[in-house]
């Protein structure tokens, strides 16, 4: 071979290679799928029909749902199919379970407690002390004027012992306080001010109070403080300064609950993260105690003489809440290790306590004449069906 076609043979090859390294470099650069492709939610229905929430986050967390005595019987096949731990929305609150001195309902709460057991269900005990639904007698004295601080630790007392300790051993966990941070913006309010218990103490001891009882009364179950808000920057902060406390007092306090009722559009991913990092910094663990996600963005304008429009569950609020929930149930799967529940508000569309709110979420103003409009918030639909989001949040 002469010099001319051997150079020339050489430089063909060289550039081969050098196609071919480039080709591959490029190749193996190339993230596999991107961020876009990989954050589509998947609405595919899987194959077994058979397999509920339960059963899909069996590794992860428990799967809850709220239910009253009502819907354990219109809607036990669901419930047993899907959830594998239940909390009574109302009837274990103190003003229905206990509402004079000496009287107990405890047919609801119990009726509750039976069905789970029977079912195999755990059970969270919801709640042992809020400024609403209370028991108004805790606060009056027996001569008609405000009750001593003493008398109403000793009746708060006895009601953690007697609740507490009817159902010791069957509740994994109680939410002995409920909501008693102040909502506003204001970053110098801690607590809520207007609240009987505030006014009767003027500070938190009665929070302290309430987890030293729970806690002599079942030494065994786990003891939460629960919250609504408590992504919004500056709520986050007053609830973190009060569990700072209690951890500083060594008050028996294992978790926080964050109840979750959201919107499409808020909190942001950020915001979640940003109030998870904090609690579990402090060494407590977290359940996501009420969550719903209402498709009203705002709150319902209510005009004098008008009748608000109810545009209903479009196919771009839909959309919207697929893509919300599969991003907060991604946060869930990612701080799995420290999130023990993850507890829905209400079985499904047929019925959520948002719907008499104007569909608004929690914090939202309730429009004012009271009116009525769906919130479309849960994975199932008003027909107890699953909905797309439901298949966005099981496909990981």
């Amino acid at each position: 071979m002469n010099r001319y076609l051997t150079n020339n043979w050489v430089n063909k090859s060289l550039l081969l290679a050098t196609a071919i390294a480039t080709v591959l470099s490029f190749t193996q650069c190339t993230p596999k799928q991107t961020a876009t492709v990989s954050s589509v939610p998947n609405t595919t229905p899987q194959a077994d029909q058979s397999k509920g929430l339960k059963d899909y986050f069996k590794d992860d967390f428990y799967m809850g749902v709220a239910v009253s005595s009502r819907s354990i019987r219109t809607d036990s096949a669901l419930i047993i199919k899907e959830f594998n731990s239940v909390t009574a929305e109302n009837d274990m609150k103190v003003g229905v379970i206990h509402p004079a001195e000496n009287r107990y309902n405890w047919k609801n709460a119990d009726d509750i407690v039976a069905f789970a057991e029977r079912h195999h269900i755990h059970i969270r005990g919801h709640n042992l002390l809020w400024h609403k639904q209370g028991a108004d007698w805790m606060f009056v004295g027996p001569d008609g004027k405000p009750a001593s601080k003493e008398l109403v630790l000793q009746r708060l007392r006895d009601h953690i012992h007697t609740v507490v300790g009817r159902y010791k051993g069957k509740m994994y966990v109680w939410d002995v306080v409920n909501e008693a941070i102040d909502d506003s913006q204001d970053p110098n309010v801690m607590y809520r001010e207007n609240s009987p218990w505030w006014t009767t103490f003027k500070s938190p001891e009665f929070i302290e109070a309430a987890f030293r009882y729970a806690h002599e009364a079942d030494p065994n179950a786990k003891l939460y403080y629960n919250e609504f808000n408590s992504e919004r920057p500056v709520k986050r902060e007053k609830i973190f300064a009060l569990l700072k406390k209690l951890k500083a007092d060594h008050v028996p306090i294992d978790g926080v609950g964050f109840q979750a009722h959201w919107t499409i559009g808020r909190p942001d991913a950020d915001q979640i993260r940003k109030a998870l990092d904090e609690v579990i910094s402090l060494g407590l663990d977290v359940q996501f105690t009420e969550l719903d996600m209402t498709v009203h963005e705002n709150p319902v304008e209510v005009v004098p003489g008008k009748t608000p429009v109810d545009p209903g569950f479009t196919p771009d609020v839909e959309a919207k809440q697929i893509a919300r929930y599969k991003m907060v149930f991604d946060i869930f799967r990612q701080y799995k290790k420290h999130i023990k529940a993850v507890t829905f508000w209400n079985v499904s569309d047929r019925g959520s306590w948002l719907d008499s709110r104007g569909g608004g979420s929690a914090g939202d103003p309730i429009p004012n004449p009271p009116v009525f409009i769906k919130a479309y918030p849960l994975l199932f639909d008003i027909n107890n069906q699953r909905k797309k989001a439901y298949w966005a949040v099981v496909n990981n």
